[in-house]
């Protein structure tokens, strides 16, 4: 397809990627029709393994503050709660994949496609929604890493001032976010590749962290069976609640616009539409269900019911360790959530405000507006009033599933995807679960708008 082709040539040129980069971009297209062919679906994994990627900041963007104050909150009914994760993120990540599959063959940039083949109203209104939620979002991760920070080096016992501490650690921790972040923008793959390798290890660190928690405390594993797959449902309004807000939040409106930009920045094409699913797999869904399920059962075994916010949660855990060395590894794993939930969040912005405004994602341009989003570190500090956080949710858990209604229509759109819209009963099952995704989606929406404002 023609205009596929000249789509790639101009995503190639907006993204940072070096003319130096053709050689091994071949090379790596060559490598995944051989992994795409091979008969065994075992193989074709183990090929794949080594060009996973884009699906680790997703999971790294997820696994933040506000994750571990929801698994806390829901551990506080038991088991009886774990199967809301797995479930809202199942069909969050088909819609992705969705995502991905329209990215892989089109090779257009996602806003633009909302305001050519949509309305310019929805690209707009996306857009906005993405850049408030990146910049709120910043609060809680600020104030939960400082907190974390202080409670490593227990702070307090050198006699500084509070807030001199704080300006210190707050401040590292914007000089580095921003350090990472802008290299992301400097036209050298090898600062993509090597930054997503690094999220990949803070991301299982903290998985393994929280199974030393687990470890310790004990498991039951009749009550985590039932919990996963007897969908039971606690007769308390609170619990009914949380999980509207877990369903509702299981795939948040940021990650439908930094997964297809992250994709076309690494120069995904049709090649890798197998490798695709297998990322997100791999890199999303495993971890983004096993680190808050854990989370979830350290809390349900150590009976904690009165964490007072997410800024608590590291001293919340303290207890459940027992060694040094593992209230060392679960401290280093939360600060790890939040520094690369900082950095994506400062690359959010820029991404949205390089497309609604037309200039390349590099330069000073783009390191001014990533730079927005490091109004969070106010955070370390104080927190906005509680109306804030609370309309921005609102508004991003309405624009999550008119963002996936959008993908859906585009997905069956034949004048957008040409001879690869959906069809047969691979189409069919594929409609089927975007629309239970979207209908999830609404209704944890419903449920957090009742909640906060009747």
């Amino acid at each position: 397809m023609k205009e596929n082709r000249e789509n790639q040539k101009e995503t190639q040129k907006f993204f940072f990627i070096s003319k130096k980069d053709d050689a091994a971009f071949e090379k790596e297209k060559e490598a995944l029709r051989d992994i795409n062919n091979r008969p065994s679906i075992f193989n074709r994994w183990r090929g794949y393994f080594k060009f996973i990627g884009p699906a680790w900041l997703l999971s790294a963007l997820t696994l933040g503050a506000a994750t571990a104050g929801s698994a806390i909150n829901a551990g506080r009914f038991g088991y009886d709660l774990l199967w809301v994760v797995p479930l809202g993120k199942f069909f969050g990540i088909l819609c992705l994949a969705a995502i991905g599959y329209q990215v892989c063959f089109t090779g257009e940039r996602p806003y633009k496609v909302f305001w050519n083949k949509l309305h310019p109203a929805l690209a707009v209104f996306w857009g906005i929604n993405v850049l408030l939620a990146s910049v709120v979002w910043q609060f809680p991760q600020y104030a939960l890493g400082t907190d974390v920070v202080k409670y490593m080096f227990s702070v307090e016992k050198f006699g500084m001032p509070g807030w001199i501490s704080t300006v210190i650690i707050a401040g590292f921790f914007l000089i580095l976010s921003t350090y990472i972040c802008w290299s992301y923008g400097t036209g050298r793959r090898k600062y993509i590749i090597r930054f997503e390798h690094v999220l990949k290890y803070l991301v299982w660190g903290f998985v393994l962290a929280l199974v030393l928690v687990v470890i310790k405390t004990g498991i039951n594993w009749g009550a985590t069976f039932k919990g996963f797959f007897f969908f039971k449902i606690p007769h308390d309004i609170s619990a009914v609640m949380i999980i509207l807000a877990l369903l509702g939040a299981s795939i948040g409106v940021n990650t439908t616009f930094l997964y297809p930009y992250v994709m076309l920045a690494r120069r995904w094409v049709k090649e890798h539409r197998g490798l695709k699913d297998f990322d997100l797999t791999l890199s999303m869904f495993i971890p983004s269900v096993i680190a808050p399920s854990l989370l979830l059962i350290a809390v349900a075994n150590s009976g904690i019911v009165d964490v007072e916010g997410v800024t608590d949660v590291a001293r919340a855990l303290e207890p459940l360790a027992g060694l040094l060395t593992a209230r060392v590894i679960l401290s280093v794993g939360i600060l790890g959530m939040c520094v690369s939930t900082m950095i994506l969040e400062m690359l959010i912005c820029g991404f949205v405000l390089s497309e609604m405004f037309g200039f390349e994602p590099r330069g000073w341009k783009f390191r001014l507006t990533t730079s927005i989003a490091n109004i969070g570190i106010i955070g370390a500090f104080m927190t906005w009033p509680w109306w804030v956080p609370v309309w921005t949710s609102a508004f991003n858990l309405v624009m999550t599933p008119i963002t996936f209604i959008c993908f859906f229509i585009l997905q069956n759109r034949k004048d957008y995807l040409g001879e690869y819209v959906n069809r047969g009963w691979k189409g069919y099952l594929w409609n089927l679960g975007m629309l239970i995704a979207i209908f999830i989606n609404a209704l944890g929406t419903a449920g957090y708008i009742v909640g906060k404002f009747f």
